[in-house]
């Protein structure tokens, strides 16, 4: 028998988040972001599933290529466009769009003497100051790529840091707005600057393309919860009871012996870890469902195993089915107990877990 523990992605829950984030931009195309392996959720089944998207953002070259492999016709975009002059050619061939952030880039381009033409996305640095060009740099690296014979189109694109915090003191959203129309005012080509947090929430910014990201993945880009927004979680992580300890007043769980009861309790040791992709910093009282009710982790988590108190849950026993996120505990929820967001809890899925569609 194999291990309990098994993650299961939901394929309808996938399509109705995509078709939630074009509901809230219907005269925009949307590029349907599966970087990272789909957010965990697997590259190939993403791409079997977003088959309604217009087109596939993500960040790995080789993801690209296979998605073209695979069958994938219609465009692909690299979120942070090419590496090295060599991945020009591999583009160029495949019909594989890429953002152009940095003048290095565009020396490559100018020095490549592609055979194809290529399509760019010219990136704005709006003021999250990772990538992009400087404000008044944009018109002259807009010039050298519209004088490159290869290339065929520049898009506008831009990514705002607070589009879920429109107000936030460091960098309101109608800041980063302002900057982009700015800088791009009277330039040619399209527009992308929508993540999931402006579709959900500023869909009026919405622009020619729209880039959905982790709502699609049933997870909130912050502001509201997912249910709020209409999402439906895709992924469920699921296990089982495996052993169950009795332990008296005073005693410790775990490693570290974090956990000290503080009456007689009854343990539940649950077959799954860090080497899962579970939280190692997840502290006690992490929320987990045990055969539908709600409880929480008791003690650290080790490398294969988790324990929970199952005091008032006495029904419980070996083999009872355990909800570690999905359709009745919302992954956002978990992330937000050990601290982080529901994205790296998706993301740090381990290759061990058995996975399963549904």
């Amino acid at each position: 028998m194999p291990r309990p523990l098994v993650a299961t992605i939901h394929l309808a829950a996938l399509q109705h988040n995509l078709a939630v984030a074009k509901s809230h931009a219907p005269r925009s195309k949307a590029w349907a972001v599966v970087k990272a392996n789909a957010y965990g959720h697997g590259l190939e089944r993403a791409m079997r599933t977003f088959s309604d998207a217009d087109g596939l953002a993500l960040i790995e070259v080789d993801g690209a290529v296979r998605l073209r492999e695979w069958g994938w016709t219609k465009p692909i975009l690299l979120l942070e466009g090419f590496f090295d002059s060599a991945d020009l050619p591999v583009c160029a061939a495949h019909g594989i769009q890429f953002a152009v952030h940095c003048n290095e880039q565009i020396d490559m381009i100018e020095k490549a003497n592609l055979q194809a033409p290529v399509y760019v996305h010219l990136k704005l640095n709006s003021g999250m100051n990772r990538l992009g060009f400087a404000p008044d740099s944009l018109r002259a690296a807009h010039a050298r790529l519209s004088g490159i014979a290869a290339v065929s189109s520049v898009t506008l694109m831009t990514h705002f840091a607070n589009a879920d915090d429109s107000g936030n003191a460091g960098l309101p959203l109608a800041e980063q707005v302002r900057r982009f129309e700015q800088a791009t005012m009277g330039l040619p080509g399209q527009r992308s600057v929508a993540n999931s947090a402006t579709v959900l929430e500023h869909a009026e910014l919405a622009a020619d393309w729209v880039r959905p990201g982790i709502m699609l993945y049933g997870g909130t880009p912050g502001g509201r919860s997912a249910e709020a927004f209409g999402l439906k979680p895709a992924m469920s992580l699921e296990s089982e009871i495996i052993g169950i300890q009795h332990i008296a007043a005073g005693e410790a769980v775990g490693y570290g012996s974090r956990f000290i009861a503080a009456k007689p309790m009854t343990i539940g040791v649950v077959a799954c870890g860090y080497a899962d992709g579970y939280p190692r910093h997840a502290p006690n009282g992490t929320p987990i469902m045990v055969d539908g009710h709600r409880t929480g982790l008791a003690g650290r988590v080790s490398m294969d195993m988790i324990t929970v108190d199952l005091t008032d849950i006495p029904s419980a026993r070996v083999g009872s089915k355990v909800e570690l996120w999905g359709n009745k505990l919302p992954i956002d929820e978990v992330a937000t107990a050990a601290g982080t967001i529901g994205y790296e809890l998706m993301c740090a899925l381990a290759p061990r877990v058995r996975v399963i569609e549904q």
